[in-house]
């Protein structure tokens, strides 16, 4: 669902860019509650995860291919806030290093994919944790049900920018059809995936989901005729440390985009087609990094299509963690300052 240059006019994408400006702003705060010694790390690992399965494009209709969106995996594991600060640093990495997503369309796309992919799948996440019997399997239907609601939703909300700063002539109807229909479809895609990844990382580091805290059932005896809390038992060592998670997912990542990502569907995604289909990409512009040599998830210059492909991948997944990685090790300095009174 990357918007490309030319897509939206200049003074709403001017107006999306600030909401997402101020939407990452208010992230930005927000992760400094959400980070602490054992997330942070894993924040970054999240976005390069991201990043790696976004280029795993899988058919879901006749000549047409989705992808994840990562909104409702990045809140559940690290929080929304943080969230949002997740997906938009994958944005920013597709649409400076590899001409995926416009320049201009940048703000469409933050707004899109990273808040409202976020804000609509933790709140019907935290909504269905609320009445669900406590437990981990809870959790993995919980992150199925709210990825699966998130990616129409953003369809949607493109449909809507759209309407309000398209530039081209087409019905708005058929366009908002079109967009939810394939997206619901993607949806299902998003979320399996979704589900798999926060169930795989409950089962070994339940403490590190961000959106599995506070719902361990606390133990209880009757003690004179009263209920009373049982005292926490001393925590149980860990299956897995933060270290071996962590290598674990950047192995997991490193492999998926260099090597999982040249057997990806090749058809067109949600949004290409439906565009192609309505006439949407009438005004499409080139990218002004169309000449990155990385553009097109390829490296210049190398001819083998699967090297090069794979290649990209891995620099895409290490610039990634490096960026994101950097982010919220800033973040969470200064949240430590503020606990400081620095």
């Amino acid at each position: 669902m990357h918007v490309p240059d030319g897509f939206i006019d200049a003074p709403i994408s001017a107006a999306t860019g600030v909401a997402a400006a101020a939407a990452v702003a208010v992230s930005l705060r927000g992760a400094r509650r959400e980070l602490d010694e054992r997330t942070a790390p894993l924040a970054g690992l999240v976005a390069a995860f991201i990043f790696a399965v976004q280029m795993l494009n899988f058919p879901v209709a006749a000549g047409t291919s989705g992808h994840l969106l990562g909104g409702a995996l990045a809140a559940i594991l690290v929080g929304p806030y943080t969230g949002v600060l997740c997906v938009s640093v994958v944005l920013l990495m597709q649409g400076i290093l590899f001409a995926d997503g416009g320049l201009t369309a940048l703000g469409v796309n933050i707004t899109d994919m990273a808040v409202v992919t976020t804000v609509v799948a933790y709140a019907v996440f935290r909504g269905l944790v609320k009445i669900l019997p406590r437990g981990r399997s809870s959790i993995t239907a919980a992150s199925f049900v709210a990825a699966l609601l998130s990616v129409p939703a953003a369809a949607l909300a493109f449909t809507l920018i759209y309407a309000l700063g398209g530039t081209t002539d087409v019905s708005i109807g058929k366009v908002a059809t079109a967009m939810i229909g394939v997206h619901v479809l993607i949806g299902v895609g998003e979320a399996a995936i979704t589900a798999l990844t926060v169930g795989a990382v409950v089962a070994v580091r339940p403490d590190l989901v961000y959106g599995a805290r506070g719902l361990q059932q606390k133990l209880k005896l009757r003690v004179g005729g009263e209920l009373v809390d049982v005292p926490a038992a001393e925590p149980v060592a860990a299956r897995t440390s933060r270290r071996g998670l962590w290598i674990t997912g950047l192995a997991t990542s490193l492999v998926l985009a260099g090597f999982v990502s040249f057997y990806a569907s090749a058809s067109p995604d949600g949004l290409e087609k439906v565009a192609a289909d309505k006439g949407i990409d009438a005004r499409t512009e080139e990218h002004a990094s169309a000449d990155s040599p990385l553009a097109d998830y390829g490296v210049k210059d190398v001819e083998n299509a699967r090297l090069s492909g794979g290649l990209a991948g891995v620099l895409g997944v290490g610039a990634t963690v490096v960026a994101g990685s950097g982010v919220f090790w800033v973040v969470r300095r200064r949240r430590t300052a503020e606990a400081s009174g620095v």
